[in-house]
């Protein structure tokens, strides 16, 4: 079972981004932003962007593929991903929810249930049936004792 989406995750957490900009500026809604949570929301999007690159390079260094739905040959288990099956995700969410709180308005945020909603049906969902298939029990245990990634 192949399946190839056109647009990748990446891609979607960069037109969320590009929308929270814009939204914060011709939408701003509330304006909460103070230095400290700006600071705060600076910690979390570089969080993020760590989280998602080091858990992509744990991909490279075990020699499977990172991007979704190309088979994989190795069940990632250790480093991040023995607190979630999704770190790559959460990193990006991360990342998106950190620049929503660095911009400081309620209409900077608007578009991180958008890339959870689009994430979670579009990738996940389906990946972790593709990974059942390829890994079967060991991917079923993995999956009983690790969360599936918020």
């Amino acid at each position: 079972m192949q399946h190839k989406r056109r647009i990748l995750p990446p891609v979607w957490l960069a037109v969320c981004l590009l929308a929270a900009v814009a939204l914060h500026f011709f939408l701003p809604l509330l304006d909460y932003a103070t230095l400290w949570l700006r600071i705060v929301g600076v910690a979390v999007l570089l969080f993020g962007i760590y989280m998602s690159a080091s858990a992509a390079g744990a991909f490279n260094r075990a020699g499977t593929p990172v991007v979704p739905f190309e088979r994989s040959t190795v069940l990632l288990t250790d480093g991040w991903y023995r607190f979630t099956r999704n770190p790559m995700y959460l990193g990006m969410t991360l990342a998106l929810l950190g620049s929503g709180v660095a911009l400081g308005s309620v209409g900077a945020l608007l578009p991180l249930p958008v890339f959870i909603v689009l994430i979670e049906t579009l990738f996940i969902r389906g990946e972790e049936e593709f990974l059942e298939e390829i890994f079967g029990q060991q991917f079923r245990d993995f999956r009983a004792r690790v969360r599936r990634w918020i």
